[in-house]
């Protein structure tokens, strides 16, 4: 696995080639693959966030039955 400095590196280039390689896009790039690799360790560290389980079940704790 590469290091933090190396997968920003390899994630910065990737999204700045698909944007044409513009110079003026370079920081925009850089600070998207860092805000992508915090958000992955930030998942890996503490896991997915979990889903209500009563979201979208039809309960409705407010309605008298």
């Amino acid at each position: 696995m590469p290091s933090k400095e190396e997968w920003i590196k390899q994630r910065a280039r990737e999204l700045w080639e698909r944007e044409g390689q513009r110079p003026e896009a370079e920081q925009e790039c850089w600070d998207k693959a860092v805000h992508e690799y915090e958000a992955a360790s930030s998942e890996s560290e503490h896991g997915p966030a979990n889903t209500d389980p009563t979201v979208g079940s039809g309960s409705d704790p407010t309605r008298e039955t």
